[in-house]
């Protein structure tokens, strides 16, 4: 899969490296996504977002903890990009985080995948 980088960010317990891959901006934060941590992963979706790319995939497979702070950065980066007519993609939730969104109800407004790969072939 060609997938260009383009940018990381790292605060200690959170790594996030961007990327390209045709139409779609790709995520992939590492660790724990919390109050503390949530920035590094709300800039670069806005600055995808003001860029005029509407299709952003979230790379889950590497977060291990997702607190209300992360979900909420995720559910604006929804909104914004299906007023632009994209979407958020999350793929490769593990069970921990997985569950964060089905307590709120929250997965039921993403697009779930089970891998990067599949979310990133539609």
């Amino acid at each position: 899969m060609d997938r260009e980088a383009v940018g990381t960010a790292d605060l200690g317990r959170l790594h996030v490296e961007v990327g390209q891959h045709g139409r779609s901006a790709v995520f992939t934060p590492s660790g724990e996504l919390d109050h503390h941590t949530a920035e590094l992963l709300s800039g670069p979706l806005t600055a995808a977002l003001d860029a005029g790319t509407s299709r952003l995939v979230v790379d889950c497979s590497n977060l291990v903890f997702c607190d209300s702070t992360g979900l909420n950065v995720l559910l604006a980066a929804r909104l914004r990009a299906e007023q632009m007519d994209g979407g958020v993609h999350l793929a490769g939730m593990q069970p921990t985080v997985a569950r964060v969104f089905e307590i709120t109800g929250a997965d039921a407004v993403f697009t779930v995948h089970d891998t990067l790969d599949q979310a990133l072939q539609e």
